[in-house]
């Protein structure tokens, strides 16, 4: 299908936009822009210079992504901002382009972006991520695959969120957030597994059983990581849920957080 650009938009001549992409009133797409075919950018919404956006995405009323960093080290270098398949990014959210020569702010596919949000330079989002109004995830965070984070939360710079984690809202997150586990408060304090998760995820009977004794073993006992980690290996079912919340409890005891993993869960 032709696309639909809105007489009012502004499109520079070398933007390069895909086929059925819908253009609203008074939009503005930067020379250095990328869209994906089946993409609609509602009206006042602005796509900056070196962003690509996915397949299938929808950037709402007066959405900006792609402007330069909120970093006083930035000095005009050209950087990027990717963004996968199949994101909604709605009403005035805000994501940045990286911050260094060469660098992307990357975000994956099928997230769910709220209201006034907004993601920061250099951080890398997995996919099927919630983010709630008035929550801002700062620079170089990393946010697993399925982390749901409630509204008017702070994510501190450099914070890693897990795989499936629920913040609850109005936390304030300065430490990295374990995998499958609730976390909420001013700092945020662990309130066991998010369990209503993994029955969506469909994760099974027994491997929610042993996150549980996991978890137990990780944050409600003696045991320092270490010693947590090899009794889960020779005492817990062995899962690859079970293995991606010890591993990322190791890496943070190892003095370098979840930052070891990608956004998908794998160790880079």
């Amino acid at each position: 299908m032709a696309n639909r650009i809105h007489p009012t938009a502004i499109v520079a001549a070398g933007a390069e936009l895909g086929e059925n992409v819908t253009v609203g009133p008074y939009a503005i797409i930067d020379e250095h822009v990328r869209i994906g075919d089946d993409c609609a950018i509602d009206s006042l919404a602005r796509v900056c210079n070196y962003t690509e956006i996915g397949r299938g995405c929808h950037v709402y009323h007066g959405a900006v992504l792609g402007e330069v960093p909120q970093d006083a080290k930035f000095k005009g270098e050209v950087s990027y901002l990717k963004l996968g398949e199949h994101n909604q990014i709605r009403e005035y959210m805000s994501i940045h382009r990286a911050s260094g020569e060469g660098e992307t702010t990357i975000v994956g596919s099928h997230n769910y972006f709220m209201a006034y949000t907004h993601v920061g330079h250099n951080a890398r989002l997995g996919d099927h991520i919630m983010l709630a109004s008035y929550s801002g995830v700062s620079g170089h965070c990393v946010v697993e695959d399925y982390a749901n984070i409630a509204g008017l939360t702070g994510i501190h710079q450099y914070t890693v969120i897990g795989t499936l984690a629920m913040i609850g809202g109005m936390s304030r997150v300065v430490t990295d957030i374990p995998p499958y586990c609730v976390a909420q408060g001013n700092p945020t304090d662990l309130h066991g597994l998010n369990y209503r998760g993994l029955i969506r995820r469909e994760i099974s009977d027994s491997t929610r059983s042993a996150l549980k004794k996991a978890y137990r073993l990780l944050f409600r006992s003696d045991d320092t990581t270490a010693e947590a980690a090899e009794k889960i290996r020779s005492e817990v079912e062995t899962t690859p849920e079970v293995e991606h919340l010890v591993n990322f409890q190791l890496a943070v005891a190892d003095g370098y957080g979840g930052r070891q993993l990608d956004p998908h869960g794998r160790r880079k």
